[in-house]
């Protein structure tokens, strides 16, 4: 029964999965961002690119 009490308490695991879980939305989130930026980025290479022709 004691050590069935043990792990119960034992949060290691639970933290461990949290911080999994926060790491995937940085990175969902960071790779969001960084699409946005590489198109808006494409279309102003192209409008220099067009203003030189």
């Amino acid at each position: 029964m004691a050590k069935f009490l043990k792990l119960i308490k034992n949060n290691k695991g639970a933290t461990a999965i949290e911080y999994g879980l926060i790491a995937a939305l940085i990175a969902v989130a960071a790779i969001a961002a960084m699409g946005n930026i590489g198109n808006n980025l494409g279309s102003t290479f192209n409008e220099v690119g067009s203003q030189l022709d």
